[in-house]
């Protein structure tokens, strides 16, 4: 009899999730994360801290297809990715579940429908306490279950904004944002509402990020077990090839390997491709699970653009992540394509442009930027990126992630900024000051950024073009799952961490099936 029941590698949005749905059912379950707990202190909410000196992110080097090094904008902490996200938990649309035609080409259909997925992203909305309201956005896609909880008010100057755009035409809606606020009663809200949240970690643990909402509750059960600092290094098999029968790891210097009835997968889109491709055996010569030859191919992560307006007026706003326009998320009269989603991001404060910009800013008076911050309104643009098979992971002989990257759908993109800098007069707000903002970055390469990666690892019917079914198994492998964004054969043009939330407890009640567990009832949390 293996040791566990059930191995997690990874405790982002889908391990974490996934652990936390699995936490209850007796089973013996082991969580292995590379990185440790971010630590609570002060810096948590430093601008300098955070963007300039990146302390938080890992000390990772990854390569370009061309063989030069990056340094990408990762976090190894219990809760993955989460930590530092913005928290914006958005559902894809009903139609990103089937086949739409893009400027450069198709995004793929899913091999199951939205209707499928429906139930557990109500759950998921549930679990991780989003806020929102449901009938503004004219993209929403159905729902079996209102928000949770009431959408975070705009405060003056965004509520502004939003009449404005309503009065132009357009359909502004609350975005769905995953905090532990109540407007309702302050005193007794663990969200302070600050501006120190999209990018940061919260350091009173009101963000409803993988870590407080997933692994802390799951860590109550006896059967659970956490080990951190134990990066997993490859898979091993049976010698047929159709079992992993040990998860080979460094904890903490130290090598073990541990061995598990079901093994699940969940490092990020870009590291989960790594760890497969680095389990090459005999049976799978060019990585586990991998007779498709798609295990790292179709590397998406969102054609986005965060763009700073100079607002005529001072911008007083704290929490300034709570509004969207998906307008022109489809086709429209305009353009026959679809362009994508806007949505503001996290107020910009003087020492991130330190952070983003070192060169421009370094003889930079604090005074000037400082101006600069009152005045902006912060915008993030999101148009799909298609999966195309030469945009994939590869491992170097050295053993070292890299990566080939194109972008694709550049002239929407390019639609989508001409619409927002179109709408700026309306808008009170310079036509002529638009900036580019490359939000969370300290250079201006896009692919370091690793935000919103997918793709890597794709589900499908076929397994001559996927590298997992429809449950996420892999299709060579029985006992293998991966169930973080690698799994998504198309990204639409929203935040994908939902998504990921959501198809993690749709394992998880697979999961639980097959291991004979008794239906369970799923409450809100």
């Amino acid at each position: 009899m293996s040791e566990y029941d059930v191995i997690v590698i990874g405790s982002g949005a889908g391990g974490g999730t996934l652990v936390h749905r699995l936490a209850s059912s007796g089973k013996r379950i082991l969580l292995l994360e590379r990185g440790d707990w971010l630590p609570r202190e002060p810096q948590n909410w430093q601008a300098a801290d955070v963007f300039v000196d990146g302390r938080y992110t890992s000390p990772d080097t990854w390569y370009y297809s061309d063989g030069s090094a990056f340094a990408p904008q990762v976090h190894y902490f219990v809760g993955g990715a989460t930590k530092m996200y913005g928290a914006a938990l958005y559902r894809l649309r009903k139609e990103d579940f089937g086949e739409l035609q893009h400027h450069d080409g198709i995004s793929p259909a899913w091999p199951i429908s939205y209707d499928e997925m429906e139930p557990y992203y109500t759950q998921a909305e549930q679990l991780y306490q989003v806020h929102g309201a449901r009938g503004e956005d004219p993209t929403e896609p159905p729902a079996s279950a209102p928000y949770p909880h009431p959408a975070v008010s705009h405060e003056p100057r965004i509520q502004q904004l939003s009449d404005a755009l309503e009065a132009a035409g357009l359909h502004p809606f609350h975005a769905p944002c995953g905090v532990m606020l109540d407007e309702a009663n302050m005193p007794y809200s663990a969200c302070v509402r600050c501006n120190n949240c999209d990018g940061f970690p919260c350091v009173v643990h009101a963000k409803s990020d993988a870590e407080v909402i997933a692994v802390r509750p799951a860590l109550k059960h006896d059967n659970v077990t956490l080990l951190t600092g134990a990066q997993a290094l490859r898979l091993e098999t049976n010698t047929s090839g159709t079992t992993v029968t040990g998860v080979v790891a460094d904890v903490n210097g130290e090598r073990e390997v541990f061995e598990a009835d079901i093994v699940v997968v969940s490092c990020g889109a870009a590291n989960s491709a790594k760890l497969l491709l680095a389990s090459a055996n005999a049976v799978h010569p060019a990585g586990l699970a991998n007779r498709s030859d798609q295990v790292g191919r179709n590397y998406m992560f969102h054609n986005s653009q965060a763009v700073l307006a100079l607002s005529k007026e001072e911008n007083p706003t704290v929490f300034q992540k709570t509004l969207g326009v998906n307008d022109f998320y489809f086709a429209s009269d305009e353009f026959e394509f679809p362009m994508g989603n806007i949505q503001m991001v996290g107020k910009s404060q003087a020492p991130m442009f330190r952070g983003e910009k070192p060169g421009e800013t370094k003889f930079a008076p604090n005074w000037t930027l400082e101006d600069v911050a009152r005045h902006a309104v912060d915008f993030w643009l999101s148009t799909e990126d298609l999966p195309r098979p030469e945009n994939r992971v590869t491992l170097r002989p050295d053993g070292n992630l890299a990566i080939s990257y194109s972008a694709s759908n550049e002239e929407p993109k390019a639609r989508l900024y001409h619409q927002l800098k179109s709408m700026l007069g309306h808008l009170g707000m310079h036509h002529d000051h638009l900036l580019g903002h490359h939000a969370y970055l300290k250079n201006e390469i896009p692919i370091a950024g690793c935000a919103h990666q997918a793709g890597t690892c794709r589900f499908g019917s076929d397994p001559a073009s996927s590298v997992l079914d429809e449950h996420c198994r892999a299709h060579e492998v029985d006992n293998l799952y991966v169930v973080d964004t690698s799994f998504l054969p198309s990204i639409g043009a929203v935040n994908p961490a939902l998504t990921a939330m959501a198809n993690a407890l749709r394992v998880g009640d697979h999961l639980l099936e097959r291991m004979g567990v008794a239906a369970q009832v799923h409450v809100a949390a």
